[in-house]
Formats: structure tokens, C-alpha cells, sequence
């Protein structure tokens, strides 16, 4: 199970669409909480929030905090540094720069892959760091 979820964050921190798409199930559920989007489901869906998403957040790494595991699921708690290029990731208003958030996903796993990821992200402390 590590590894899917640590591959699927790498490919998120490279930019590797292609990668990302790969780490999940045929018909996928993803949400980030809170977020502009709402719940996507299947790959299409999710490519677009990507390809909107890697230009403006670059990833640098990202800092485990905690994880925890069920027969088919992890939580995952990380703070993910980075940089914003644009000022508007999910929609939020500022400026360009460096950006540390703290994020908490839940994956489910199947078959080796992820069937639904639900992340809740910390805008507003995003939204600080822009101003």
C-alpha cells in the first residue's frame, strides 16, 4: 500500500500526469474538500484538475507526519512545501511564492490501486502565505 500512495505523490511532485493517472483504478473518485471542483469521478475528470493544478502549485517534497492503515486504506498526514506560481491554486487570490499546507488525504485502495482519494487541504493557511 506505501507503495502506490509514495508513487502517486512523486508523480504528483514531478508533474508526471501521466504517472498520477496510472497510480489510480479503471473508474476513480477524487476530492479535494472544500475545494473549488467538487468530487470527480474518472480519469478525464481528474486529468483536467491536474492539468490545471501543476502549473500553478510546484511540489518540492513533502514531510510525513503520520500514517495510518486499514485492510483496503491509509491516512496520510503530510505537509507538502512548494511553490506557487501563479497565485491561484484552487482558486485562492495572492501572489507568487513559497508555500508550505498541511494535508490530510485518505486513499482507498483496490487492487493495488487507488479508488477514491479525499483531501482536505488548509486554504486558509494558504491564503495567508499569498497575501
Amino acid at each position: 500500500m506505501d507503495k502506490i500512495v509514495n508513487d502517486h505523490f512523486m508523480y504528483e511532485a514531478t508533474a508526471d500526469l501521466e504517472g498520477v493517472l496510472g497510480t489510480y483504478t479503471d473508474e476513480p473518485e477524487h476530492q479535494v474538500v472544500g475545494g473549488p471542483d467538487g468530487p470527480l469521478r474518472g480519469k478525464a475528470a481528474i486529468r483536467l484538475f491536474y492539468e490545471r493544478l501543476f502549473p500553478a502549485l510546484k511540489g518540492e517534497r513533502a514531510e510525513a507526519v503520520m500514517r495510518l492503515y486499514g485492510d483496503d486504506f491509509i491516512v496520510d498526514e503530510s505537509i507538502l512545501i512548494g511553490h506557487v506560481v501563479d497565485g491561484r491554486p484552487f482558486n485562492l487570490p495572492g501572489k507568487s511564492g513559497h508555500a508550505r499546507v498541511r494535508l490530510l488525504h485518505v486513499f482507498q485502495l483496490r487492487d493495488g490501486r487507488i479508488a477514491k482519494e479525499r483531501v482536505w487541504f488548509d486554504f486558509d493557511d494558504m491564503s495567508k502565505q499569498l497575501r
